[in-house]
């Protein structure tokens, strides 16, 4: 299979700027023959995300809650309907120009026209598109983290579905795979545990995630993937390490990358493959790279990675 994640640096609000910018991405790498393009969470909309690091105190993340949407009146203008917003056309385009499937994040918004909802009914939402340019999944993140709690709701549990030319397929949102609302214990692995009772041979995760190296010392590493964020990503998928597999299962990891005042994420989108407890790498790029990320996971895998199961300690 043939996977792609665009990682960029979209700016809050900045729609028709963030759109440019990953049209030119897309058209400087020109992709051929890919089966699925992945993006960021709430791509175009510029969402800033957080640490979401186990063993954090709310305390220590409060100095990033600006560079959030921090109300629902603050991300209403850039509210998306339903698989019919900037997002969903953007990606129904680019699905039929690359003749590929498109996942891509975006806020959504439903919209009760047949009357008038007391509370508008919003969601940190991710799209998927088929070849054809038709919506074809709209998965609503579940574990929600407090700023998202400010417009969201929490959608009704993790996706899994069966996707043509894909196969048994697993998704969240970030937040997703921590444990709920930082209450649940380390071990309870919600999402892992998620994958294995679905058999999905596919996972994908659009990602806003932080990094919390002091940016001047982290920008200056561009090129270089942030290996503890990887590592800690990897931590969360305990469970599948553990289990007996018939097949590898892939993992898409999109996040997103630069900085915004306080805010550096951590780039280091990858594509990884997991089988009888080893980790591959197909493919990874830097913390701070802008570019699209291509990779075939039918051929000979970048790195490997032997991961300690046993292991609880979060990086």
């Amino acid at each position: 299979m043939r996977i792609a994640c665009l990682q960029f640096a979209p700016r809050v609000g900045d729609v028709e700027n963030n759109l440019s910018r990953a049209n030119a991405i897309l058209s400087k790498a020109n992709p051929k023959d890919i089966d699925l393009l992945v993006l960021p969470e709430m791509a175009f909309s510029g969402e800033s995300g957080l640490p979401y690091f186990w063993g954090l105190f709310i305390s220590e993340l409060t100095l990033y809650s600006g560079y959030n949407f921090s109300s629902l009146d603050h991300i209403t203008p850039y509210l998306e309907p339903t698989t019919s917003g900037t997002t969903f056309l953007w990606a129904r385009t680019t699905a039929l120009k690359h003749n590929c499937k498109v996942t891509a994040g975006y806020p959504e918004k439903v919209d009760h026209s047949s009357g008038e909802s007391a509370k508008p009914e919003c969601y940190n939402s991710t799209v998927t598109v088929n070849r054809e340019g038709k919506a074809i999944a709209n998965y609503r993140k579940s574990f929600l983290y407090y700023t998202d709690e400010t417009w969201a709701r929490e959608g009704p549990g993790f996706f899994s579905g069966k996707i043509d030319g894909l196969g048994n397929v697993a998704m969240g949102i970030c937040m997703d795979l921590n444990p709920y609302k930082f209450e649940a214990p380390w071990t309870a692995c919600e999402f892992a545990h998620h994958i294995l009772d679905n058999k999905a041979n596919l996972v994908i995760l659009s990602m806003a995630w932080l990094t919390r190296e002091d940016a001047e010392y982290f920008n200056r590493l561009a090129k270089k993937p942030d290996m503890d964020t990887l590592s800690y990503w990897i931590s969360r998928l305990q469970p599948v390490l553990r289990a007996e597999s018939t097949g590898e299962i892939i993992v898409v990891l999109a996040n997103r990358c630069g900085t915004e005042g306080e805010a550096t994420y951590a780039g280091t989108s990858a594509v990884i493959g997991i089988k009888d407890g080893e980790v591959v790498v197909h493919g990874i790029l830097g913390r701070g790279e802008e570019e699209l990320l291509v990779v075939d996971t039918d051929k000979t895998p970048r790195a490997t990675n032997v991961s300690r199961p046993n292991s609880t300690e979060s990086n």
